[in-house]
């Protein structure tokens, strides 16, 4: 895709997002309800489907795309993650999903018939250490039997479908501790009690939940793949997901920073713009350059995920990267706007709480030191 065709993506997707503007989000934010209008838009443009080939339905664009649709969405001072998952989930139904279970889903999918927002991994026992989760999926037959809980699974009521991450043998049975975990679609509409749903009260908008498995039936030919080979279809999509949660930071930064801009040059205080003072401008000049080598490392990563080569480090850096100055921006946001900064109807107070999560999601940027210290330095494990 050459820089004219991005440049008209860009634009695209900055005139579906003007009109939803801050008042939108903010009383959003207020009543913790889910931009329902904004993502029925979003699928109907086919930017959720972004990822989905042409032969099922979807205009068959690269991650690249993808990076620049969220990185513009949270630039306007939207917020995606109501609706991301359905681009980085892509990964492990597109690249281990059968011929069957792709025409069966993907089309739907893309269309907006049905949804795939709800990614249930996470556990309150695991945390970080996903081999040491303890959802169970019993075979019995033609179907999987499944108990267990889950935490910090968002969207799940505007979801038709989730992707499930479960044992299907003991964590102490395999050769090595990530055996045994299997990766299931599951039909939210067909669950009836066998799933409750618990909302948890956040910070921030993003409609998280509690869910419980109580014998939980999943016909077989839902399972992806191989039967206890999950962990690294799931690991194969989280190279994605990192670059495009990193695309959302670098959104978020470059949101501060004209919010920052504008405001530091028209806010007059001794007779004198705000942003003529060193410690005003500074701080904005520095998020911006810092934001400037975050983008570079996204790109890196998003050249080497499309080229099919090999990318964690990458990937991992550059959501470290983006995370980092994206909260940096925020704060410097806090100090340009000072008391106004507080106040809902800027914008700023919300964006702030926004930023402050992909310091610890999807992955805590420590064990992205931890990862680039073992296996991109050499170091021994820290843990």
């Amino acid at each position: 895709m050459g820089a004219e065709v991005d440049a008209e993506l860009r634009e695209q997707v900055r005139k579906l997002c003007s009109r939803y503007p801050s008042e939108y989000w903010r009383k959003l934010d207020r009543a913790r309800t889910y931009p329902k209008e904004f993502v029925q838009e979003l699928t109907e443009a086919g930017y959720l489907a972004c990822l989905i080939p042409e032969q099922y339905g979807g205009p068959g664009l690269e991650i690249r795309e993808a990076a620049v649709i969220l990185e513009e969405i949270h630039h306007s001072g939207g917020n995606a993650a109501a609706c991301h998952a359905q681009m980085y989930m892509m990964g492990t139904l597109l690249r281990h999903g059968s011929p069957e279970q792709k025409a069966r889903w993907l089309p739907d999918i893309a269309s907006g018939a049905l949804r795939l927002q709800a990614f249930a991994v996470t556990e309150p026992d695991a945390g970080s250490d996903t081999t040491r989760i303890s959802t169970f999926a019993e075979r019995k037959g033609d179907r999987y039997i499944v108990n267990g809980r889950k935490i910090f699974i968002s969207r799940v009521q505007h979801s038709d479908l989730m992707v499930l991450l479960a044992r299907t043998t003991p964590r102490n049975a395999g050769e090595k501790k990530t055996h045994g975990l299997s990766v299931f679609i599951v039909d939210l509409r067909e669950a009836g009690d066998a799933i409750e749903v618990r909302p948890v009260d956040m910070m921030i908008n993003h409609g998280t939940n509690e869910v419980f498995f109580d014998d939980l039936e999943v016909p077989v030919e839902n399972r992806i793949g191989e039967e206890g080979k999950g962990f690294s279809y799931i690991l194969s999509g989280m190279n994605a997901e990192r670059i495009l949660l990193a695309s959302e930071s670098v959104g978020d930064a470059l949101f501060f920073i004209d919010r920052c801009t504008k405001y530091a040059k028209e806010r007059v205080v001794f007779d004198r713009p705000i942003g003529q003072n060193q410690g005003i401008q500074f701080p904005i000049a520095r998020a911006y350059i810092r934001t400037q080598g975050a983008m570079t490392v996204r790109d890196r990563a998003v050249a080497l995920y499309d080229a099919g080569e090999p990318c964690a480090a990458e990937a991992n850096m550059c959501k470290f990267l983006a995370s980092e100055v994206a909260w940096e921006a925020a704060n410097v946001a806090m100090d340009t706007f000072g008391g106004y900064g507080m106040a809902e109807e800027f914008g700023i107070e919300r964006k702030f709480r926004e930023a402050r999560l992909y310091l610890v999601a999807p992955v805590a940027n420590n064990l992205v030191l931890s990862y680039v210290g073992q296996h991109v330095l050499g170091l021994p494990r820290s843990f």
